[in-house]
């Protein structure tokens, strides 16, 4: 396989999900500097979740009409402008907005990133390609704090966002070198009103869930935002079933394999995302330590994604995608389990050993899914596929970080008192919960679901076939690989 394809669409990756969590570490020193509080300076991260929530629906229909490749280079861009805006804000509007742009840019650049490579890879490499897709997306969130930390405490904050444009250019000029001109399809005019209705439906439930907890706003804002987001959600519902081309397509979910995959990333979207929000506040509001050394403790879980690269196709070969990814759910949910019990007391070397087995059961959870969901699709079906997988996700990460943030908000009003180590033990241990859900929908998957990516899709069902398990005739489109 050629890695250079991966490894440059994992820059922009990189970059978009770094971004994401970045500048969580630097809100402080950002808002002193544009006159706002830092709780109010929160409204900058939800306009970018936001921007994500409303333009990913449309990414896939907008490489499927333009090219997958101008448009992905194009995101590329707008995520540089933006973050050159971000750079130069001196207003709480203007930041805010700059934010939305760059969050324009990221939801073209990580769906249009897996449509490429879904396309350009072959199907019996696609997962060796996929693994490195993910390594960024783990490493990026978990860089973000120590680097933002890093660079705020010796630099100046404005260096979080411009050190995105020396990276974005390589990223730029790389993939106009390298990546293949995937042809234009005949996609039909865009699906307008779906693309209305799926944009206040996802950004009204992103945008409510992530406000909720925010004491800048009313409670009934978050409300109000969900309840407008889910009359959404139903309106396009209804209208999708009509329209001969929706902006997001939910016969999608006829397939078993899209369904298992979509419905139990995004339970695991929930805990990644109130992992990722608990874990750092535990070591910095637990255990006191700076923004920058719970960065690099919390690191060592890149360093678990990174090995998976080297096991995941051997692994998903011999065991396949059902037993991996529950295997991968059951051990998320040990880990996280075991962060429960994370007290000063407790040897660094024990901790950065559990969050090591966390980080790499994580990658290989994520690995495969994103070979899972789109393995049987042909490739009219892929950018749908892509689109509707990516707001499920984002979604689940948007509702991990409310619900982490719910739980410690119910624990101190019941006590009284500050926060706790005992509030974020029992936080933790309640969203090893979301893990153990997370592999609910594999438990009757088929056994051979996603096979066809290893060329034993035939022999698999032929074998069923021949023991009497299944029809005969069920094995014809097996024969198309």
């Amino acid at each position: 396989m050629n890695r250079i394809l991966p490894m440059i669409l994992s820059v922009a990756l990189f970059m978009e999900q770094m971004d994401s969590t970045v500048i969580s570490t630097s809100l402080p020193a950002i808002a002193h500097d544009i006159g706002v509080g830092p709780i109010t300076l929160k409204l900058a991260l939800t306009s970018y979740m936001v921007a994500l929530a409303i333009f990913i629906p449309l990414s896939g229909w907008m490489a499927d009409r333009f090219g997958a490749k101008r448009i992905f280079r194009a995101a590329i861009l707008v995520f540089i402008v933006g973050s050159v805006l971000c750079a130069i804000s001196n207003s709480l509007i203007a930041f805010v907005l700059s934010r939305f742009l760059q969050g324009m840019g990221g939801a073209m650049m990580t769906p249009v990133a897996r449509l490429v490579l879904i396309r350009g890879a072959p199907r019996s490499e696609l997962v060796s390609a996929m693994a490195l897709l993910t390594i960024p997306a783990l490493v990026g969130p978990l860089a973000g704090p120590p680097l933002g930390g890093f660079i705020t405490t010796y630099f100046s904050w404005h260096w979080i966002f411009l050190i995105n444009v020396p990276v974005g250019i390589v990223g730029y000029v790389l993939s106009g070198i390298y990546l293949a001109e995937i042809g234009r399809r005949n996609s039909p005019p865009v699906d307008f009103l779906g693309f209305v209705l799926s944009g206040i439906a996802a950004s009204g439930i992103v945008f409510g869930i992530s406000v909720t907890n925010m004491a800048a706003l009313p409670l009934a804002v978050g409300i109000a935002s969900v309840s407008v987001g889910v009359a959404a959600s139903l309106l396009y519902i209804f209208h999708a079933r009509r329209h001969p081309a929706p902006v997001l397509e939910l016969r999608l979910f006829r397939d078993g394999a899209f369904r298992a995959a979509s419905i139990g990333s995004t339970i695991f979207c929930v805990s990644v995302g109130a992992i990722s929000f608990l874990l750092l506040l535990l070591l910095q509001v637990g255990f006191g330590l700076n923004p920058f050394q719970s960065g690099l403790i919390t690191f060592i879980g890149a360093v678990g994604a990174m090995t998976t690269k080297f096991l995941a196709r051997r692994v998903l070969a011999l065991a396949g995608f059902r037993k991996t990814l529950i295997v991968a759910a059951g051990l998320a949910a040990i880990t996280t389990f075991a962060n429960g019990f994370f007290t000063p007391a407790v040897p660094y070397l024990l901790m950065i050993s559990i969050l090591l087995i966390a980080g790499f059961a994580r990658s290989f959870f994520f690995t495969s899914i994103n070979v899972l969901a789109f393995a049987d699709f042909d490739d009219a079906d892929v950018s749908k596929a892509v689109s509707m997988s990516a707001v499920l996700q984002q979604i689940g990460l948007a509702l991990g970080i409310a619900l982490a943030a719910g739980i410690l908000e119910i624990e101190t009003s019941i006590s009284g008192a500050p926060l706790s180590l005992d509030d974020f033990h029992i936080a933790f241990m309640l969203i090893a919960v979301a893990n153990l859900l997370a592999a609910i929908p594999f438990l009757t998957m088929a056994e051979n679901a996603g096979a066809s990516v290893f060329g034993r899709r035939l022999q698999v069902c032929e074998a069923e076939a021949t023991a009497g398990k299944s029809d005969p005739q069920s094995c014809a489109p097996a024969r198309n690989f």
